[in-house]
């Protein structure tokens, strides 16, 4: 599998998770018993798979190798790139905060986390659509098949360390049971 492909998987499991979090994040204000534990599971997943797995490829190995192939950072897509993944920490630090407020009693905490959860869902969508639909086949041009494929195994040592043996299938199975708990196909 081409290292892209891995990230455009990962892209789909993140898209889900986002349709869960606009749930989560209604039931939250509607003061649904189970939602501030099911936040708490998708902060963990945003956290976790998102930015130390996820983002962690894309910053530590692919986007070093677009550069060494002459892709600009600063003014070009890899700058953008970066500079919305430390958009997307802003928002997910921002929901972790106003979740304990929520936890010790500020009952205005739940529109900030609403707030937080769209501006995010929205930020990392059209992120998504950028890196799915520019920057990956712009890196499927400029890297053989060899670099990709030692891309991909970097990739597995990122994965290994930083996210740790089943953690992966551990948070596919949260999004699942999240998904069938909020109706979600």
């Amino acid at each position: 599998m081409k290292a892209t492909e891995d990230l455009i998987q990962e892209h789909h499991a993140v898209l889900v998770s986002l349709q869960i979090l606009e749930k989560v994040a209604t039931a939250i204000g509607a003061k649904e018993a189970k939602a501030p534990g099911h936040l708490t599971e998708l902060l963990d997943f945003f956290k976790g798979f998102v930015d130390r797995c996820h983002h962690g490829k894309e910053e530590d190995v692919l986007f070093p190798e677009l550069e060494r192939r002459g892709v600009k950072r600063d003014g070009g897509p890899i700058g953008v790139m970066l500079a919305e993944h430390e958009v997307g920490r802003g928002h997910v630090r921002a929901m972790t905060e106003r979740l304990q407020a929520l936890q010790t009693g500020d009952a205005g905490a739940a529109v900030g986390i609403a707030d937080q959860a769209r501006a995010y869902r929205e930020m990392l969508v059209a992120h998504i659509q950028k890196e799915n639909n520019v920057l990956f086949p712009m890196a499927d041009r400029l890297i053989d098949g060899a670099v990709a494929a030692q891309l991909a195994e970097q990739f597995e040592v990122i994965e290994q360390e930083r996210v740790g043996e089943g953690k992966h299938e551990a948070y596919h199975a949260m999004l699942h049971g999240l998904m069938a708990h909020y109706g979600i196909a």
